[in-house]
């Protein structure tokens, strides 16, 4: 078509289209020559207003000069001029429309009632005043889908369809139950995800986990706090662990759950102070993790700890805050500070019961001082505990109740005798229905179910076998002449249990002394012995892993690696993923900290070069093995040489607590009781010829003092304790869905969309399993990917094994990132699309409107409402025909086009087009109370319910504070206005030409 003026009649097709049948003209409009409207696109004048196509954040332009072949326009806002090709210049005029809203250069905001073109130049009219186009504004800018749409900045399909992809995803994982659990890079431990999601459902959740070692209390407690920061629900989170736990907590946090703590000592509070004078340091970053002595020993830094205002405070090894009805430790006073001014409290701790009632008391009244006021109130009511533990034992064994049961039954529940027996001759005729009603009522009068989850090995199934290899060794006989072995041999068992000591070793004197330990030729022939397994090597400190690490490389060729605190912890990570590479390093050689935070279950021999005198330590060193879930035996290979310490520690391990192949409980009162001893035999047990016969009396007095502690915990085991702190089925049910989102493939596909659309490298290295190079040139940098990229897997198993390979879910970062990446950008926002059809001339007007009820984060809105995309499609004459042309379809129809002429048609622009985007309107309008009132109901229906059980519930069981009834009743009144007040909002257009 040529670019002169063209005749109105012959040149103007949709001045009689069938896509306008039936439009008039609306008010206030005025009508220009639409063949001059036509072409007026090439038609530049000095004044004009244009957007740069190929560089829209430029802003508006004016039209400075045009010669022959160039045109130069002026961008003040972004202070640039562009000088282009006349013929393909590739600027876009803006044009207003009658009911947008314009600004001057003064800011000033002008509703457009009428437009006409003079010379080459639009008019905007309101009222008697008018406003020509070299008067606006220079920061105006055209972002918003109407906007865009009637300025002709049209998209090609694809980004409507992936908008739209991107809406729908962003709804499916804000409503999902199983949302901030998903993303983990943990085994789906079924008591670990119930105890997560019990307490992630509470609004003010404080509580005590206290499930046995190995059980994965830090697991939980990082599944709950990541649930609770990804539904928004806590945004500022302490947490206080012992100081040498937390590079454990650290690691944790970022390698399973990506979430980036920051670290806090006196030093950084320190340049904080120094950068901000009079500043809290504390309110710096909103996670945060540190060392509780830092508050505890410091009365300003605990005193700036309280007033920097948490939603979460987390505290593990809580068995060590020391309290009495005397006094109470300064750690203890710290917590409990922090504790009464934040509203959700975790605490982790060991099993309860290995400490007494006194120190469990403790740790209760920091959860609800209210409730647990009083140690010997709490004692008495333990006694009613046991009663209903006791009634819950005869249920759960399936044993006739009696009547002396019944009338305990009527005084727990308070009801009737009748009621009772009524419901007592149901579960004997098999009623499973009034079984479990029962039960859970039984539940609910435990004083403490509510506040304390304790799993135990005895409940939880899963755990491997443990083998024990033990090799005593003779030193050589030189050695044992002279006496300079077993010398070596106690100076290292002193530095091994001296810390301070141990930090001021040289190094290259103690690898002197190694030359000729036993252990060394024992280690070279286990791994001959074993060519192809995989072994971790765990010994007490940074000097023995050198030391071991040079003896190897001279005695044997073999691939090993090297784990220990003075390497970075980027380097560690990669050492970490050679050896669990099945093709990398066959061996890991690792100090103490190879015990903590570190998943090593793809091996299955652990070889102890050393011995801990603490038996809790043994089992962190084990338990990198010993996980749930691990399918091959624990082979443990413990060498040590006979007539030292090591043999004493291998002994009073294995024969006194029977600790290598068995998880201990008690094992901390076992220390307590004797450690000291074990001690000092280990420090002369060469030189004393008595000492055979006292480690065997220690051993003897072990055995009995272990015997006797497993009986009392027996004795003390609550069975309907264990049931409230795990589930099976709705156990099961959480799994079942994450198992449903990791083999989905939704989030393979729309990732790798948007890696295209972004120019991001992408290499499948593996099923489901890619590298992504850093970002493309569309992308300077890309949300949750660092600046040289890595290696995700959608792999479940895959990612627990390569922890060097990040797990990629909805709850990743990337993921996260990617959402917001396009929805966040006005890509898609305004698109065109051809249907190349031969039978059928069509316009369409696709619009995609989103649903949202706003609230504050802490009201999780999105569990019952969240941004909801309501698509909505009319045809030229506003009929909807969304149901005769799904997104699948479109999908494989619609083609690239040039809309820009089609949009750029005054009767179109100026009266179909905003007729048939204000029917799309209607009809979402339409759609929208129903969805409102779906999520009311359920909002109602669970709420209310929850209202009334609590207050039920609260009439037989006191632990139920009335604060958490006024909270959830709150929540209720506001969610229900919030979902009220939900509101529409236009988030994309899409123009569709069908035909020929």
């Amino acid at each position: 078509m040529g670019r002169g003026r063209r005749r109105q009649d012959a040149e103007a097709p949709w001045k009689n289209s069938p896509y306008l049948d039936g439009v008039s003209t609306g008010p206030g409009v005025v009508k220009s020559d639409p063949a001059a409207m036509a072409d007026s696109r090439h038609t530049f004048v000095p004044g004009q207003r244009w957007i740069s196509e190929s560089e829209p954040e430029l802003g508006l332009g004016s039209i400075l000069t045009i010669s022959d072949r160039t045109v130069t326009a002026e961008f003040k806002a972004s202070g640039e001029t562009r000088v282009y090709a006349r013929a393909n210049a590739p600027l876009r005029r803006a044009r207003f429309r009658v009911g947008d809203t314009v600004r001057n250069r003064a800011e000033k905001a002008v509703l457009v009632q009428a437009v006409e073109e003079r010379d080459g130049l639009l008019f905007y009219r309101h009222g008697k005043a008018e406003i020509c186009e070299t008067a606006l504004s220079d920061t105006i800018a055209f972002s918003q889908p109407e906007e865009r749409f009637f300025a002709g900045h049209l998209d090609a399909p694809e980004l409507f369809d992936q908008r739209l992809t991107a809406l729908d995803m962003d709804n499916r994982r804000r409503k999902s139950s199983v949302c901030g659990f998903v993303g983990g890079r943990i085994d789906l431990i079924p008591h670990q995800l119930y105890i997560a999601h019990e307490v992630s459902e509470r609004l003010a959740p404080r509580v005590l986990l206290a499930d046995e070692t190995g059980l994965g209390k830090t697991i939980e407690a990082c599944l709950i706090l990541h649930r609770l920061i990804l539904t928004g629900r806590v945004q500022r989170a302490l947490i206080l662990v012992p100081e040498s736990l937390v590079h454990q907590w650290f690691v944790e946090l970022l390698r399973r759950f990506n979430l980036w703590f920051h670290i806090f000592d006196e030093d950084r509070c320190d340049a904080l102070e120094l950068e901000s004078p009079g500043a809290n340091p504390f309110q710096d970053d909103q996670l945060i993790l540190c060392a509780i002595n830092l508050g505890a020993s410091n009365p300003k830094r605990g005193a700036q700890m309280e007033a920097a205002g948490w939603d979460m405070l987390v505290v593990d090894e809580a068995h060590h805050l020391q309290w009495t009805p005397r006094g109470a430790s300064p750690e203890y006073a710290l917590v409990e500070s922090l504790g009464a001014k934040t509203l959700g409290v975790l605490l982790l701790t060991a099993t309860p019961e290995q400490l007494g009632v006194n120190s469990h008391f403790a740790r209760l009244r920091l959860l609800d001082p209210d409730r647990f006021y009083d140690l010997d109130a709490f004692i008495r009511e333990s006694g009613e505990y046991r009663e209903v533990a006791m009634v819950a034992e005869t249920l759960l064994d399936g044993r006739p109740f009696t009547e002396k049961d019944a009338a305990l039954l009527v005084r727990i529940l308070g009801e009737s005798g009748e009621s009772i027996r009524s419901r007592l001759n149901r579960i004997a005729d098999g009623d499973h229905a009034a079984y479990d009603d029962l039960l859970d009522d039984l539940l609910d009068c435990h004083g403490v179910g509510r506040v304390r989850f304790r799993n135990t090995r005895a409940t939880i199934a899963g755990f491997p076998k443990r083998v024990l290899r033990l090799s005593p060794l003779d030193a050589p006989a030189d050695a044992v002449e002279d006496g300079l072995m077993f010398e070596q041999l106690a100076e290292e068992f002193a530095l091994d249990t001296d810390r301070e000591a141990a930090e001021a070793e040289d190094d290259s004197e103690w690898a002197a002394s190694l030359g000729d330990d036993p252990r060394i030729e024992w280690l070279i022939a286990l791994l001959r012995s074993l060519p192809r397994e995989k072994i971790l090597v765990i010994c007490s400190r940074r000097s023995k892993v050198i030391a071991i690490e040079a003896a190897l490389r001279r005695r044997i060729h073999v691939k090993l690696a090297v784990f220990h605190e003075e390497l970075s912890l980027i380097q560690r990570d990669r050492n970490a993923a050679w050896f669990a590479d099945p093709d990398g390093a066959r061996v890991l050689i690792s100090s103490e900290i190879g015990g903590e935070g570190r998943n090593f279950q793809f091996a299955r021999h652990l070889a102890l070069f050393d011995l801990p005198l603490d038996p809790e330590l043994l089992e962190q060193r084990i338990g990198r093995l010993d996980r749930i879930g691990q399918t091959s035996e624990i082979q443990i290979h413990v060498p040590y040489t006979r007539g030292s310490a090591q043999e004493v520690l291998a002994r009073w391990h294995h024969e006194g607590l029977n600790g290598f192949e068995r998880h201990r409980s008690g094992a901390r009162e076992l220390l307590e009781r004797f450690g000291m001893r074990v001690y000092d035999l280990c420090e002369d047990f060469h030189e004393r010829a008595e000492a055979g016969g006292d480690l065997d009396r220690i051993i003897a007095e072990t055995v009995q003092a272990r015997e006797e502690i497993a009986s009392r915990l027996s004795q003390g085991r609550d069975r309907l304790l264990d049931l409230n702190s795990f589930r099976p089925g709705p156990a099961a049910d959480l799994a079942t869905a994450i198992r449903r989102g990791d083999e989905d493939q939704a989030l393979d596909r729309f990732m790798l969309t948007v890696f295209d659309r972004y120019a991001i490298g992408v290499e499948e290295i593996a099923r489901r399993t890619y590298h992504l190079g850093s970002a493309g040139i569309l992308a300077d940098t890309f949300p949750g990917l660092p600046a040289d990229g890595f290696t995700v897997t959608r792999d479940r198993r895959r990612a627990l094994a390569r922890e060097d390979i990040q797990f990629l879910t909805w709850d990743h970062p990337l993921a996260v990132g990617a959402i917001d990446l396009v929805l966040g950008s006005e890509k898609g926002n305004s698109a065109f699309a051809r249907w190349p059809d031969a039978r059928v001339t069509a316009l369409y007007v696709e619009a995609i409107y989103v649903l949202e009820a706003v609230a504050p984060p802490q009201f999780h809105v999105d569990r019952f409402l969240p941004p909801t995309p309501i698509r909505v499609i009319v045809d030229q004459k506003g009929n909807d025909v969304a149901a005769a042309l799904p997104t699948e379809t479109l999908i494989r129809k619609l083609k690239h086009g040039d809309g820009r002429d089609l949009v750029d048609e005054p009767t179109l622009r100026d009266e179909l087009l905003p007729r048939l985007l204000a029917r799309t309107l209607e009809i979402a309008q339409a759609a929208a109370p129903a969805i409102v009132e779906r999520a009311r109901e359920e909002m109602v229906t669970r709420l209310e319910h929850e209202v009334h059980r609590l207050r039920e519930l609260r009439k037989i069981n006191p632990s139920v504070r009335p604060a958490e009834i006024e909270l959830v009743e709150t929540e209720r009144r506001n969610l229900d206005a919030r979902l009220a007040g939900a509101r529409l909002r236009l988030d994309a257009i899409r123009l569709i030409q069908r035909g020929a």
